[in-house]
């Protein structure tokens, strides 16, 4: 009985760690088309040549879907944790962080410089 329960449980993990990682991939996949529409109608209204806001727009969107992949493998990992899998998914999440957080240092930076005001550190 013990082991049906723990492969129902693994197997609507697996279930959830898949539509997590699908969301994921699906928010950059609407971030790209948020990307193509903001340069079309840059381009179309004759605009400078700035680019700030719709690089910023795409940076959000992909802050989400890296926040998303995160979840995705720490629910993996959660399912069979190995040391490997612990090492990996180590590995990854200071990758992911790291990049996450310079993203998110670049978004409030340009943002800052869009409005015309310093920077603020964000905590």
């Amino acid at each position: 009985m013990f082991e049906t329960i723990e492969g129902n449980v693994q197997s609507g993990v697996e279930w959830l760690r898949l539509l997590v990682e699908t969301l994921g991939a699906l928010v950059i996949a609407i971030g790209i088309v948020v990307v193509v529409v903001g340069l079309v109608r840059h381009f179309a209204n004759g605009r400078g040549s700035s680019f700030v806001p719709i690089r910023l727009a795409f940076a959000r969107y992909l802050t989400l879907a890296l926040e998303l992949q995160l979840a995705a493998d720490i629910l993996s990992t959660s399912v069979a944790p190995t040391w490997d899998r612990i090492g990996k998914l180590a590995a990854i999440a200071v990758i992911r962080t790291a990049l996450n957080y310079f993203l998110s240092k670049e978004i409030g930076q340009e943002q800052a410089r869009e409005e015309g005001t310093p920077a603020r550190p964000r905590s």
